[in-house]
């Protein structure tokens, strides 16, 4: 991990800080910005006496990590920085369509999905803008797809607007094989019955699963072949957020890029993932061939100046960059940004929930290649999976639910998702029972995903499933779980955590530890908050041998640490 410290100071506005980076952010404290107390006593980001502008009063307690986090927001070892993860904002795009005009009738007989689709394309064709759903429940016998830039699809809000759906994605598109073997259904991790994604990079993921070549799901093609360098990228630091490139020349402010980082054969990227040390150093990584395919690490990131060779991102680096790397930006498949989905509900059809692995489609929402782009005011039911980030960055979903009979996953986030936020989010209790061959996952984070935060939940059943595939430096914070799920992952896809994990002010209800303490499983990340918990049911045993450099504080309590969501703390303190 970085040890080098940034000191943040009280006066700065959250433009100057980030557009400067962490180099200039320290410079300029030292040239006579207003620093913090170095014990953190002057100021912790809520108030001195740990009250703030979150409404939490002065009856909480500030934890040293979070005094340790302000003087270093994004180099500190056990903590990352989330401040700036979901969408830039949720737009107000103008009113150029409404599906009734395209041949939609909420008489729950006709098949509406053709005319909601058609009225999405007028709105691609018109350069952009809001497809409207009126109140009354409408059929769709297939899926919706949003395949083109600014477009949103607003219902009149999820308790008034109903898209009932009647068929799987097997049924609409055909049957989905694992491209690691076996007899799953990639179903049960992919693909939604409204489901955004550039039409071009949706148009190659059916075209393939149809041939029975089943893809990679993200930024560079089927093949992970469909990109081309623009410029290798001098070594850097964790939390820069300006670095030096070798060729500015295709590179502009507002142009989005990919970040690639390679892994060497020592495979130190992945323990540098994992936070270094004699852990991740003697871990046997030769045989996580799962892992393995998810390396290079992709982020995507615009560009925000170009001045000469020094080029400016619109987030900090969430890693080093190390020239035993090769860190270069490059292009990638045509990203589908400014889109949403507003103010519906989704409800299924009920069936039975398929056997593990084997789910039929019956899924919700999913983003894919998407940037920028957020589902506002949206529930699901039914369905086999609910909400989906699949190789998506810097999206956001907020107030959504998902509720009826019980899922596989209520929300799924794989592939090399980044920097998103989910938050106001409810899991509704089962209103079936399990069958004895499915399993519920919960708030799901694998593949590599990092920086991507869960916020303001309620979990009426499900787990914080991290599904192996070294997810890290992800937050969950402020969310009342009743934890009875379970994670998954192959044993192939490695270690269950990455470096910089952190859980902030859980509560869980019925004192099941399962995935909730990470001290004594996750490398260099922390538990802050969280009620007492016992282990019974699934017990992890840590991936990496020796000190996992992992914090536990204000363990036994629940809801009195201060601040109390690190999300808004975090955003509130670099604003």
């Amino acid at each position: 991990m970085s040890t080098t410290h940034h000191d943040v100071t009280a006066g700065m506005t959250r433009r100057s800080l980030l557009l400067a980076g962490a180099t200039a952010v320290a410079a300029t404290a030292v040239a006579g910005g207003t620093a913090h107390a170095s014990d953190g006593s002057a100021s912790d980001g809520s108030g001195s006496d740990g009250s703030g502008s979150d409404g939490s009063g002065s009856d909480g307690q500030v934890p040293s990590l979070w005094r340790e986090f302000r003087r270093t927001p994004f180099t500190h070892p056990q903590i990352p920085y989330v401040g700036r993860a979901g969408a830039a904002r949720i737009r107000r795009l103008p009113v150029v369509a409404d599906v009734r005009a395209y041949g939609a009738v909420a008489d729950g007989v006709t098949d509406c999905a053709p005319a909601i689709n058609r009225a999405i394309a007028a709105a691609a064709r018109a350069g952009g803008g809001t497809v409207t759903i009126p109140p009354g429940t409408f059929r769709i016998d297939g899926l919706v797809h949003i395949g083109h830039d600014n477009v949103v699809l607003r219902g009149a809000g999820s308790g008034r607007t109903t898209l009932y759906a009647t068929k799987n994605l097997t049924e609409l598109i055909g049957p989905y094989g694992s491209r690691y073997g076996g007899t799953k259904s990639a179903w049960s991790w992919a693909g939604g019955l409204i489901w955004l994604a550039p039409k071009p990079r949706w148009d190659s993921l059916v075209a393939a699963i149809k041939a029975q070549a089943w893809p990679f799901e993200g930024w560079t093609g089927n093949k992970r072949d469909e990109w081309e360098q623009l410029t290798p990228v001098e070594p850097a630091r964790q939390g820069d957020r300006t670095v030096t490139v070798t060729d500015p020349s295709g590179l502009r402010p507002g142009r989005l890029v990919l970040l690639r980082i390679a892994d060497d054969t020592a495979h130190t990227l992945l323990q540098h993932m994992s936070g270094g040390g004699p852990g991740p150093a003697s871990y046997y990584w030769e045989d996580k061939t799962k892992l393995l395919s998810y390396v290079p690490y992709e982020w995507p990131v615009r560009v925000t100046a170009v001045r000469g060779r020094r080029v400016t991102l619109e987030r900090p680096l969430p890693l080093d960059l190390r020239p035993e790397w090769n860190p270069q930006f490059t292009t990638h498949v045509r990203e589908l940004t400014g889109s949403g989905v507003e103010g519906l509900t989704l409800d299924v059809m009920e069936t039975p929930q398929s056997p593990h692995l084997l789910d039929k489609g019956y899924n919700g929402v999913v983003l894919q290649c998407a940037y920028d782009c957020w589902v506002d005011d949206v529930t699901v039911r039914n369905v086999d999976n609910g909400f989906g980030l699949v190789a998506a960055s810097a999206c956001t979903l907020r107030r959504t639910r998902v509720g009826g009979r019980g899922e596989h996953h209520p929300y799924f986030c794989r592939e090399g998702s980044h920097d998103n936020l989910v938050e106001d989010f409810t899991v509704e209790e089962r209103t079936v029972p399990a069958r004895s061959d499915t399993q519920l996952h919960g708030i799901n984070v694998e593949g590599l995903s990092s920086h991507n935060v869960w916020s303001r939940g309620e979990m009426q059943m499900g787990t914080f499933d991290s599904h192996r595939g070294l997810p890290f430096a992800n937050v969950r914070t402020d969310i009342t779980v009743n934890n009875n799920g379970r994670h998954g992952g192959d044993a192939n896809a490695g270690p269950l955590f990455g470096a910089r994990f952190t859980h902030w002010n859980v509560r869980v209800t019925n004192g099941r530890a399962g995935l909730m303490r990470l001290d004594g499983l996750a490398p260099y990340s922390a538990t802050v908050g969280l009620n007492e918990v016992t282990e019974f049911d699934q017990i992890d045993v840590p991936d990496f041998t020796g000190d996992l450099h992992s914090r536990l504080e204000l363990y036994g309590t629940w809801d009195a640490v201060r601040p109390r969501n690190l999300y808004e703390a975090q955003r509130a303190l670099l604003r």
